[in-house]
């Protein structure tokens, strides 16, 4: 089936996720290749778009969430945060955007049909939430992950949530503080991927098969009751979160954690003591 665009009003006029229905399953596919599929207002516009076309799409009883290039999502697009307009002030932007992303994080873990992840390149601090919040996530050979947000003066605010209801105590504890990077095998070991494997395609397909038997229904039900504690985790701490965001975002060091980044260059702290 042709790929086509996805509906709805976008403040970016490209196609950033591509839209697609196949053998059973709509498949989403970010592909904002420019900043490595990074969380910006327009991808996370277009892909709550494909998310509710999906969730009526009668041909399809799953969907896979994929992607194009090396990355399946770098995190926050940090070149948008730091040119975002000054009439509000950092803390506000920063605490909008938050609430932007706790927003897409709800339509995937409260989507009706089971929603795959699927990667084989990079997956950086937002984009593990993304990978999180879906029901299941098969990862290939090309796969690494990081929760890089210690490295850049500020904490994986939100999604903390789904990640701690997949990853285990310890692990989680180690990814968070370190920002170190591991493989799919590691992924998978901690609790984030449900398989790691070798062919990504030739799984993924495997398991969309695997739900033909199974009744539209039945799979929203039994989804909603997986959801229900990580919904109500979102809700209940979703201003919360959003304020470290927004404390953070107005402070010395994550201005110097963003320059550095957009600079590629170690940031201050990062210097070898003497």
């Amino acid at each position: 089936m042709t790929e086509q665009p996805t509906g709805g009003t976008t403040t970016d006029a490209r196609t950033l996720v591509r839209y697609e229905v196949a053998d059973g399953a709509a498949r989403l596919t970010l592909d904002s290749q420019h900043n490595r599929n990074a969380i910006s207002t327009a991808l996370v516009e277009q892909l709550h778009a494909a998310l509710d076309r999906a969730a009526g799409e009668d041909a399809a009883r799953v969907v896979v969430l994929g992607h194009a290039g090396g990355t399946f999502c770098a995190g926050a697009d940090l070149s948008e945060a730091s040119t975002a307009g000054a009439e509000t002030g950092p803390e506000e932007q920063a605490a909008e955007r938050t609430r932007v992303f706790l927003g897409l994080l709800r339509a995937i873990v409260a989507h009706p049909k089971p929603v795959i992840a699927a990667v084989d390149g990079h997956v950086r601090a937002g984009g593990m939430g993304l990978v999180a919040a879906c029901d299941l996530a098969l990862a290939g050979p090309a796969s690494t992950f990081a929760l890089t947000e210690v490295r850049l003066g500020l904490a994986a605010a939100m999604i903390s949530v789904p990640l701690a209801a997949r990853v285990r105590s310890r692990d989680l504890t180690r990814a968070l503080l370190t920002g170190e990077k591991f493989d799919a095998a590691h992924a998978r070991s901690i609790g984030l991927l449900t398989e790691a494997v070798e062919d990504l395609d030739a799984a993924v397909g495997e398991l969309v098969a695997a739900f033909r038997p199974c009744s539209p229904q039945g799979l929203r039900e039994n989804k909603a009751l997986l959801a229900g504690p990580v919904l109500a985790e979102l809700d209940a701490r979703g201003d919360e979160l959003a304020g470290i965001t927004a404390r953070l975002f107005g402070t010395p060091e994550v201005a110097e954690g963003m320059t550095a980044f957009l600079e590629r260059r170690p940031p201050s702290w990062a210097a070898r003591s003497e």
